[in-house]
């Protein structure tokens, strides 16, 4: 096992390096720094542009190969992924960007997996009941609402709500307030910030995993295998919990390992409407700001978020599957 995840751990890395040399090349290619400084007033001279340019490693005059190893290096040897084109470190916009990303993603992650695998096992056990087609008529309903769309409806209801209690018990905008101390403070304005994105995100996204998991079980449930727990004694639901589910969960825990560049790479839509300054706002304002080491650098973080994700799918279909050997 050790040896294979070497391999696939080493396999992953070769990729996210070829993949990240080749965004930064693609990335000057569709972007200019220079843009940032056209159309000031007063306006810059070409004089005054390269200075601000050059020592960023961002001017254009520069041989493409002498600012790629410039990057390359300063990445390789000193972990430095360079500035924006205003000077901004993009290893301090990563580093804080991303565990506001995570703040948002992971909570709400793990709510509409739990959600989505419990209706899952619910609907499977009771197929063409009337739980069964109410499950299914409410996720049919909410995995087409736009996500936007519930977003919107969450804050509008917030502040009826607000306004009906007269103080302010969810928070619309933003992932903290200013000037809050303390833990139990600090954990109740977290939680007040946190409740309606994290509603918007649930609500939309429990009904991937909600008929995946339903669609897996039905057909694990009337294998031979499952008959012949049923056979030996075992109630429908025993014979579930212990041999249905766990093999019917293989490709769902699949899916959730590779939700992980997610986690941490931010929603974009979700974050634009709630101020959340996370990684899907920044690779937004790297786009149009035309900063291309920190479009390098979000592209590299979601690589390697995705090999993590891959890795943790093989170890995982390894612990559920006993009939997998990896030698």
């Amino acid at each position: 096992m050790t040896r294979y995840l070497l391999r696939r751990t080493t396999g992953w890395l070769l990729m996210v390096v070829a993949v990240t040399n080749l965004t930064y090349f693609l990335a000057w290619a569709y972007l200019d720094p220079r843009s940032n400084y056209v159309g000031r007033r007063p306006p810059l001279s070409e004089q005054q542009i390269v200075n601000l340019l050059e020592p960023r490693n961002l001017d254009d005059g520069t041989p493409l190969l002498v600012r790629w190893w410039n990057w390359f290096s300063g990445v390789l040897f000193r972990w430095d992924w360079g500035v924006s084109p205003t000077g901004q470190s993009v290893n301090d916009q990563v580093a804080y960007r991303m565990w506001i990303s995570a703040e948002l993603m992971l909570g709400a992650t793990i709510l509409l997996t739990l959600i989505g695998i419990a209706l899952g096992v619910y609907s499977a056990s009771r197929q063409y009941r009337v739980g069964d087609r109410v499950a299914q008529g409410t996720s049919i309903i909410t995995m087409n609402i736009p996500i936007v769309v519930a977003a919107l409806g969450l804050v509008l209801l917030a502040i009826a709500f607000n306004g009906a209690v007269g103080t302010t018990v969810f928070y619309v905008t933003g992932a903290s307030s200013p000037g809050v101390s303390g833990f139990f403070p600090t954990l109740v304005d977290t939680i007040q910030h946190l409740t309606l994105p994290t509603l918007a995100l649930v609500i939309v996204g429990y009904a991937q995993y909600h008929f995946l998991q339903r669609s897996l079980l039905l057909d694990n449930i009337k294998s031979d295998y499952v008959r012949m727990a049923r056979a030996k004694g075992l109630t429908k639901q025993q014979a579930i919990r212990k041999h249905a589910l766990r093999t019917s969960l293989i490709p769902v825990t699949t899916q959730v390992a590779f939700s992980i560049p997610g986690i941490f790479t931010g929603a974009v839509l979700t974050e634009s409407i709630f101020a959340w300054k996370g990684m899907g706002q920044y690779f937004i304002e790297t786009i149009s700001k035309n900063d291309i080491n920190g479009v390098v650098a979000v592209a590299a973080f979601g690589a390697v978020m995705t090999a993590i994700g891959a890795i943790l799918a093989d170890i995982a279909v390894v612990v559920l599957d006993p009939r997998v050997r990896v030698s």
